[in-house]
């Protein structure tokens, strides 16, 4: 059963292209849904079955990714905003999963979070706020500033060097963020961890 919910950007030129690499058995990638620019979704893998999307990584202790998660693929180059019919598309198809297999907002993750060294999507330019605020994914507040490292650990992310893990949180939760570790970095992820310990989370053991 799902306990995950991955994004992803497809990284190629158009929809189509993606969709035909997503659908190629040779290329040996999937994901369960694709969304289009325009706010088209089509479902490309059933739910109930594995797609190839998450490869090497892991979340909360969740080493096989692919067989936890869902995963959803939003047409994008890497370098573009996400248009708004796009981002509708995307809360309306989150809305429909998590309420259909119990997945709470800090389980819906970011392919970047899983895999911290080999991947950026879906990138700085996605609004991770928006969704948050719609109770589709999480958003730091302030805390008092603990140790990073284990309040990364605490929060899900796996294991990495500690150059990449300040990365991958800060392409989603500050991005544009430059420098050192630093204070800022510390309260929002001791935030995130006391609010959402992997500890305490359902369907991600």
């Amino acid at each position: 059963m799902p306990g995950l919910i991955v994004l992803h950007y497809t990284a190629m030129p158009s929809c189509a292209e993606a969709r035909d690499r997503l659908c190629d058995p040779t290329a040996e990638v999937s994901a369960h849904w694709l969304i289009a620019e325009d706010g088209t979704v089509e479902q490309l893998v059933d739910e109930t079955l594995r797609a190839w999307h998450a490869g090497a990584g892991g979340w909360g202790g969740v080493t096989d990714v692919n067989s936890r998660s869902i995963g959803i693929e939003l047409a994008n180059a890497g370098d573009a905003p996400f248009p708004e019919p796009q981002m509708a598309a995307l809360e309306r198809l989150l809305n429909g999963i998590m309420t259909r297999w119990g997945i709470p907002p800090e389980a819906v993750i970011a392919h970047s979070d899983m895999a911290p060294e080999r991947k950026r999507d879906p990138g700085p330019r996605f609004d991770w706020q928006r969704l948050a605020l719609q109770g589709l994914s999480i958003w730091p507040g302030a805390a008092e500033p603990v140790d990073f490292a284990g309040s990364l650990r605490r929060i899900g992310y796996p294991e990495a060097a500690p150059e990449t893990l300040l990365a991958a949180f800060r392409l989603r939760f500050r991005p544009g963020a430059a420098g050192p570790e630093d204070d800022t970095d510390r309260a929002l992820a001791a935030d995130l961890a006391a609010r959402f310990p992997v500890d305490g989370r359902a369907g991600t053991a």
